[in-house]
């Protein structure tokens, strides 16, 4: 339907919403005059009677063309016809006021008569109003409303009357040019709100077409990120036990090359896996008061070695001041400005500072390429790399930005970006300061040299490969091993183990829709005690991510190294009140024979 239309069908549904105002206004009006021209005794009662009966029936037309409108509903292509109906109406209406006038008019009293063109020259100004939406009703309404009278008052000869007629036929004619104005800007109106209804509907479908790309995307790299986490979980827990074997220097250094190769994938996962857990919301800062010098002086010592490298001087200012933020969360934000500060600076210095304020201001200084004032914006966006259009990996995977942004509004930590092209570039990051400072926590997440105290471990995971892979190194520290592919297989293979498990190990996403949490929760109640579980997801999905970790099990994300495994391992134990087993167990807890490692891997 064209826009004319709309517009058209919008005023014709205006003059019908105003129907009842219309109609009262015109019969009060007309019961006030005759009680007028009655009080005055310019008006018999019975003539009077017959003028309001005629004006009551066409009022009682008009207001079941209202209601039957009403009733109807009309579509937009039917409204013309109703809009015929309706200027018929008018048309009876004004002939209702011009020909009764007539009836009411007597020659000998002029103030009377003066009266009468007086509320008709009125009703032309409130019918403007009413009626002035739609051009033709008004027309009809008006038209026949006013000549008649002003023709009478011609003809009477009278030189009381004097220029009534030709003033009446000039008012005629400006309150005709005004309507015709007024319905023009009306029209005027409809058509931009019309307009502006029809982007705000092409904008939403854009908006929702955007959504569902973005759904798509993240659905896209959820999958790819978890289908390939599997083989490179597996690849890194063999690395680990490859590096426990003894080989000699050429072999361990093709070992290095590999967990190089591995390391790189890896940084790709935890970014994406990164950004996921903060959409999904389930990182939550864990406030802590500490010197800020300290995180300072790590950055400090991890990046000299790098800077140095490429030639540049990496310079820290101490500052004394303690602030109140979640000191990971903080560290890895100023690790990404950093990093991009000694990747993109080929000359010169790298400074890192503080400025003191209401809030501690933590700036990063380089002498780079600096950034235009067209990509300060969407280098926060994620994959956005300036001039990296090879993709080379070295230059960085264009997440870290896209992280540093969503953790800086996490903490509540406001980031800000100063830069002269060809000069470089400042970021900073704004924290609440404090007065008092506290070691900042670490995670250790080095492998402690030698064996642990023999312990049962139950590993379920439907990879053939990551059986294989977790029981070799688990093994190589020391600890029994019973793999199974699922909790029904796990339950027939530790049917006749008489050793209680000291740990399950369970992926979070198996076969045939079982969920690592039920399994553990399966295992705890076959032995009737409380377990330690650890879960491990290749999954970045937010809402398979929040699930993962409201269950309240440790939580470990695909591929994970063995560093990280014997953290989280002696961090389990550490917690635990187990006594060290000394019977092996049954013998499914032996190695899966190496033949098993070519079946094909089937995604979980």
């Amino acid at each position: 339907m064209s826009l004319a239309d709309r517009v058209r069908a919008e005023q014709i549904a205006v003059l019908y919403r105003n129907t009842p105002l219309v109609v009262a206004g015109s019969g009060v009006t007309a019961l006030i005059l005759c009680a007028l021209l009655c009080y005055r005794g310019h008006l018999s009662y019975t003539t009077a009677g017959a003028w309001i009966a005629v004006m009551l029936v066409s009022t009682v037309i008009r207001l079941l063309l209202w209601r039957g409108y009403a009733r109807a509903t009309p579509s937009v292509g039917d409204r013309r016809r109703w809009a015929h109906w309706f200027s018929v109406g008018s048309g009876v209406n004004g002939l209702t006021w011009g020909l009764g006038s007539l009836w009411l008019f007597a020659p000998a009293r002029f103030e009377d008569n003066l009266l009468i063109l007086f509320v008709l020259g009125a009703m032309g100004l409130a019918a403007l109003y009413s009626l002035g939406s739609y051009l033709p009703a008004f027309l009809a309404f008006y038209t026949p409303c006013v000549i008649p009278p002003l023709i009478w008052v011609g003809l009477q000869g009278d030189p009381s009357y004097g220029g009534i007629p030709v003033f009446g036929a000039v008012y005629l004619v400006f309150i005709f040019l005004f309507a015709r104005r007024m319905n023009a800007t009306l029209v005027e109106s409809l058509r931009l709100r019309f307009e502006n209804l029809d982007l705000v509907n092409e904008l939403r479908e854009q908006r929702d077409l955007a959504y569902q790309a973005n759904l798509a995307k993240s659905r896209f790299l959820a999958s790819a990120s978890h289908d390939l986490r599997q083989p490179m979980h597996a690849l890194s827990l063999f690395v680990g036990a490859l590096r426990a074997r003894k080989m000699d220097d050429q072999a361990r250094k093709m070992v290095d090359h590999i967990d190089d190769s591995i390391q790189s994938m890896n940084g790709l996962f935890t970014s994406l896996l990164d950004i996921s857990r903060l959409d999904a919301g389930i990182v939550q800062p864990q406030l802590e008061t500490f010197p800020i010098d300290l995180l300072l002086a790590r950055l400090l010592h991890e990046f000299a070695p790098e800077a140095a490298e490429k030639g540049l001087v990496l310079r820290l200012h101490r500052c004394s001041l303690s602030v109140t933020c979640d000191p990971i969360l903080l560290e890895r934000v100023l690790r990404n400005l950093v990093a991009n500060a000694v990747r993109y600076t080929s000359r010169g210095r790298i400074v890192i500072g503080c400025r003191r304020g209401e809030r501690l201001r933590i700036e990063v200084w380089d002498m780079g390429p600096g950034i235009a004032d067209e990509h300060r914006e969407v280098i926060f966006q994620e994959f956005y790399q300036i001039e990296n259009p090879e993709r080379d990996r070295n230059k960085g995977l264009g997440l870290g930005l896209a992280i540093v942004k969503r953790l800086a509004a996490l903490l509540d930590a406001p980031l800000t970006l100063r830069s002269h092209p060809g000069k470089g570039s400042c970021f900073s990051v704004s924290v609440t300061r404090a007065q008092n400072a506290i070691t900042v926590r670490t995670l250790d997440v080095e492998p402690r040299p030698g064996t642990l105290a023999p312990r049962l471990v139950l590993v379920v995971d439907d990879e053939i490969a990551i059986q294989t892979a977790m029981t070799t190194l688990l093994q190589s520290w020391g600890l029994s091993v019973i793999a199974a592919g699922s909790g029904a297989e796990m339950l027939e293979r530790t049917a006749d183990c008489t050793v209680r498990p000291s740990l399950i190990i369970c992926d979070y996403r198996l076969r045939d829709e079982e969920h690592g949490t039920d399994v553990i929760e399966r295992l705890q109640a076959e032995y009737n005690e409380d377990i330690p579980g650890v879960l491990i997801t290749g999954d970045t999905a937010p809402d398979r991510l929040r699930e993962a970790q409201e269950s309240g099990f440790l939580l470990l994300h695909k591929p994970v190294s063995d560093a990280k495994l014997r953290a989280a391992i002696d961090r389990v134990f550490a917690a635990s009140d187990d006594e060290p087993v000394i019977a092996a167990p049954p013998d499914s807890a032996r190695p899966i024979p190496s033949a098993a490692l070519h079946l094909p891997l089937a995604s979980d």
